[in-house]
């Protein structure tokens, strides 16, 4: 049997999340409903008030290549570590100084955008071929690996 996988964010600013996060990893904000050429035509005719327009927003890989995100405003703040994280492979198949300058580069990018790095793990083989551990920016954890 087959599933789909929705990933659900919760946060503060779920429009702004939705856009980090899509820079992250190449997604694209969900479109309109059919017959709505933009989200605030759509959300006129649903009767949504304007206080009331960033309580979600969706996204997608555009080639369906991974879960679709979705990002719900709550009420309070992120207060612990998260029990699950995105590991963001930045660098498939490169191995030691090259993997480890690759991910460099995306954690620069992605500090670029709002990210905040944490700390970096070196290659430790077998096990491991390094990391860099991020938050995104509400804190939300994840590894570029």
């Amino acid at each position: 049997m087959t599933r789909e996988v929705q990933v659900t964010f919760d946060a503060a600013d779920p429009a702004a999340l939705c856009a980090f996060w899509c820079a992250a990893l190449g997604y694209e904000v969900d479109a309109p409903p059919p017959g709505f050429d933009t989200w605030d035509a759509a959300l006129d005719a649903f009767g949504v008030p304007p206080e009331r327009r960033n309580d979600a927003s969706a996204a997608h890989h555009p080639g369906a290549a991974g879960p679709r995100l979705f990002f719900q405003r709550v009420p309070e703040a992120k207060t612990a570590k998260n029990r699950v994280h995105l590991d963001v492979r930045a660098a498939p198949g490169l191995s030691g100084e090259e993997r480890m300058a690759a991910l460099e580069a995306e954690c620069t990018r992605l500090v670029g955008l709002g990210g905040v790095r944490v700390e970096r793990h070196e290659p430790a083989p077998p096990l491991s071929h390094g990391f860099i551990v991020m938050t995104d920016p509400e804190g939300n954890e994840l590894c570029l690996d």
